[in-house]
């Protein structure tokens, strides 16, 4: 039996459509399914490590230059006395002060030298006509006072800082705080004199 020609386009129309219809339907289907099955991307992150790596270098406590200084008796002594000080406790002209090895507080000594001091002058030593100052600060300040108290015929003098003495020889002790003075004015032709010693020590004292 034959279909009319316009039943024939009837049915042929209805197959195109159904198969347009297919043809879309796989299309979604593929592309849908591609964008769900595909794992999704992880974005690359770098995390900071808590634990601080090899090359930190840990702070570390620094004693003070000034305590160490002091400790070990390394105090500037000509910075408490000036020339024309130390030329009125010896009445006479003298050098500029000049720094050397204490005598007895393992210290610096400021030396100052009148016209008459021998030569050659070594201000490691106690020399004739010359005026020595020496300042210990800190904590061994009392340490040397009492050693070398206890090493000579010490007279006590009132007046001066917290406690003195005369050494019965040379030089006069001062303990003030934490600082020890001792002073040796040894005119030219003369013994050491205490009196010119307490001068000098009057002028000094404020300063520490």
């Amino acid at each position: 039996m034959r279909l009319p020609l316009s039943a024939l386009g009837t049915v042929v129309a209805v197959s195109l459509a159904i198969l347009l219809a297919a043809c879309g339907s796989s299309s979604k289907s593929s592309t849908a399914e591609s964008t769900t099955t595909a794992p999704p991307t992880t974005a690359s992150t770098t995390t900071a490590s808590a634990t601080p790596t090899s090359s930190t270098t840990p702070t570390s406590s620094v004693a003070s230059t000034s305590t160490t200084a002091a400790s070990t008796g390394n105090f500037n002594s000509c910075s408490v006395v000036t020339q024309a000080e130390a030329a009125s406790a010896i009445a006479g002209t003298v050098t500029p002060g000049v720094l050397g090895s204490a005598t007895v507080e393992g210290g610096l000594a400021c030396v100052f030298y009148g016209s008459s001091a021998p030569t050659p002058r070594d201000p490691n030593v106690a020399q004739a006509d010359s005026v020595r100052v020496v300042v210990v600060e800190g904590p061994d300040a009392v340490t040397w006072y009492t050693n070398y108290k206890s090493k000579v015929s010490a007279q006590s003098i009132s007046g001066y800082g917290d406690q003195a003495f005369w050494d019965g020889d040379a030089s006069l002790s001062v303990l003030k705080g934490a600082d020890y003075l001792r002073i040796a004015v040894a005119p030219p032709d003369a013994a050491p004199s205490l009196t010119d010693e307490e001068q000098l020590a009057t002028v000094i004292l404020p300063k520490l």
